[in-house]
């Protein structure tokens, strides 16, 4: 089962594929991916952490999250595109040093702009 990511304004921006790793943007691009509770671009650069169904940014500032971790109500999810063909994975960077304590304020970056940094 697919779940959607939203994000601070409840709105649908991407989802997490049935294989439980792959995160597509709502134009059906693959742009990043989960390894572990890490969250990696397809470009390999790592972009936060999904923790208990929140989207962390790399400085530890949530920046999205699946419906039933929404503080939000959230929209109605659109159709979706068919899944474009995935590219090549870039090599990811070593990990980044979680923050101790994650921050559920919000992020500079809107979940939009940090699952875009992934892109190829």
């Amino acid at each position: 089962m697919e779940t959607t990511l939203f994000n601070k304004d409840g709105k649908p921006v991407g989802y997490i594929a049935e294989d439980g790793s792959t995160i597509y943007a709502w134009d059906g691009r693959a742009v990043a991916y989960l390894e572990g509770d890490q969250l990696y671009g397809w470009n390999g650069a790592q972009l936060g952490w999904h923790q208990n169904g929140t989207i962390f940014d790399i400085f530890g500032y949530r920046a999205g999250f699946v419906r039933a971790k929404s503080p939000i109500p959230t929209q109605i999810e659109p159709p979706k595109p068919i899944k474009q063909a995935q590219r090549i994975k870039k090599m990811r960077q070593a990990p980044v040093v979680k923050p101790p304590n994650f921050i559920y304020g919000y992020s500079k970056k809107s979940l939009e702009e940090l699952l875009e940094r992934g892109a190829v």
